[in-house]
């Protein structure tokens, strides 16, 4: 695996975009250009599952790894989930369990940055280099308005 970084400069307040990030219907909205339709399981607690899934109920599911409100939120990744329920771990998923996900607000400026970090697979880079930043288009276009 190898880690990826990704960065975007908004105009709104850290409070804003935290709301925009994990509420559900903002979260549905900026995830959908990674899949239509797309939606999160959890009480977003720090310590809590966490199922990211499509309308079919596959996906994968994870843990809330850390979490300070308004400032940084972490996934550990662990395996898939189909037809809404979790697999056991296998010899693919084995490739990417334990994978990270970070996102972390700092002011600067008098804006904010908001930067992604993620673990990621050489087979799916390619896919998420290209879809994440729009995913931050997103982020940046609800955060704004």
């Amino acid at each position: 695996m190898k880690r990826i970084h990704f960065s975007t400069q908004i105009n709104a307040t850290k409070e804003k975009i935290w709301a925009v990030l994990w509420n559900d219907e903002t979260y549905r909205t900026w995830t959908s250009v990674f899949c239509e339709g797309s939606y999160a399981e959890s009480k977003w607690n720090e310590g809590d599952k966490i199922l990211f899934l499509t309308p079919s109920g596959n996906g994968m599911f994870s843990i809330i790894a850390k979490k300070i409100p308004n400032e940084y939120m972490s996934f550990e990744h662990f395996g898939n989930v189909i037809d809404g329920k979790e697999q056991p771990i296998d010899e693919e998923t084995e490739k990417w369990t334990g994978a990270q996900e970070n996102y972390t607000l700092k002011e600067k400026d008098g804006h904010a940055e908001l930067s992604v970090d993620m673990d990621i697979t050489e087979e799916h880079e390619g896919y998420f280099l290209k879809a994440f930043p729009k995913g931050l288009q997103k982020i940046k276009e609800l955060s704004e308005n």
